[in-house]
């Protein structure tokens, strides 16, 4: 990394980058598990629905994948945050604290919807 004014002035202004780039993967993220679970009690099991899991499918594995930790946080920490968390500036502190808690049984739940959708189908 550079060294000098232009390395610390970089610095800051790649984090603020950082976190804006998770914060609009965090939205689409959790767009598309909230739209499984919609479109899994609607009983509409579709190609929008098999793209909404597919994008809840990636996020997952890549969490899980990194040792459940966002690999953007490695990348925050690298560029000065202190903890690393690149959700702190832009989601309210419980949000960010808890998305794990919040999202995963909404996850399941539209899992499960649509699981029994196809199921209903065959039938």
């Amino acid at each position: 990394m550079s060294t000098g004014r232009a390395g610390a002035v970089r610095r800051p202004f790649l984090l603020f980058a950082i976190k804006a780039f998770h914060l609009g993967a965090f939205l689409v993220i959790q767009s598309a598990i909230l739209y499984l679970l919609y479109k899994g009690i609607r009983g509409e099991t579709d190609k929008p629905a098999a793209v909404a899991a597919g994008i809840a499918a990636g996020e997952a594995l890549i969490y899980a994948g990194n040792g459940f930790r966002c690999p953007l946080t490695g990348l925050a920490e690298d560029m000065g945050a202190e903890k690393g968390q690149v959700t702190d500036i832009f989601l309210p502190k419980w949000l960010a604290s808890n998305i794990d808690r919040i999202y995963t049984p909404i996850l399941v739940a539209g899992i499960i919807l649509h699981g029994r959708n196809l199921l209903r189908r065959r039938s």
